[in-house]
């Protein structure tokens, strides 16, 4: 489905479509009777939200762009980071909306898996042997989650999960877990693969279910000695 084109701006009656090019901050002054400044104030705020893209060079310019999922996920992620280091969310809360999100996402995933899915979310599971250094046991993980809520084919619930999701991993991360640690969750992510496979809805939330509620005492414990250490000024 092609996507809308751009309302520039209501006064100018000025419509751009994706990837169409923006006129210049000297004709976008004139047309709309305020200063260079002003215009070219309007396009940073474009750009941080997304909505244009500037390149430079002999074929520069701004460009009319759309929000992706992964950047409106982006921008969620950083604003949830921001809480979490102020202590202005709670673990209960991250956890809470986890499973929320989650638990529902794989039981859609079941319902609406294609082959092609159940083959990358096994591929996202590594090997047991040899064992791989923490950073990459976790960049797996992402992958697992991401790939699984992919999956689920419902575009808001991908948006809303991958910032709770990464706010949980960033405090996870920071742990010294062990070969056992990660030896489970290749184990129960084999699980969810299965259920998803064999189409099975109540198998594959039952298994994230479990999955998640194992975690907790992990989360709990990176939390505790997160909340130990000095806040940064």
């Amino acid at each position: 489905m092609p996507r809308p084109p751009l309302d520039l701006c209501a006064t100018t009656g000025v419509r751009l479509a994706q990837g169409e090019r923006l006129p210049t901050e000297t004709l976008l002054s004139a047309e709309v009777g305020v200063s260079r400044a002003t215009v070219r104030e309007a396009l940073r705020l474009l750009a941080a939200q997304g909505l244009i893209r500037t390149a430079r060079g002999a074929g520069g310019g701004s460009y009319v762009t759309m929000p992706t999922v992964d950047h409106i996920s982006d921008s969620l992620s950083s604003n949830i980071a921001l809480l979490t280091d102020a202590r202005d969310l709670t673990l209960e809360e991250l956890i809470e909306a986890r499973e929320l999100l989650e638990v529902p996402a794989a039981r859609f995933a079941a319902r609406r898996r294609a082959l092609e899915d159940v083959e990358r979310l096994r591929n996202a599971i590594p090997a047991d042997e040899p064992p791989l250094d923490t950073q990459s046991e976790f960049v797996h993980n992402r992958d697992f989650h991401a790939t699984l809520i992919e999956c689920c084919g419902n575009t808001v619930l991908q948006i809303a999960a991958q910032p709770v999701f990464s706010a949980l991993q960033t405090s996870l991360s920071r742990s010294g877990l062990g070969r056992p640690f990660h030896r489970s969750i290749h184990a129960h992510h084999a699980r969810i693969v299965e259920a998803v496979h064999a189409a099975d809805e109540d198998g594959a939330a039952r298994e994230m279910h479990d999955h998640l509620a194992f975690l907790v005492p992990y989360y709990e414990k990176a939390w505790r000695n997160a909340r130990r250490a000095p806040r940064s000024r």
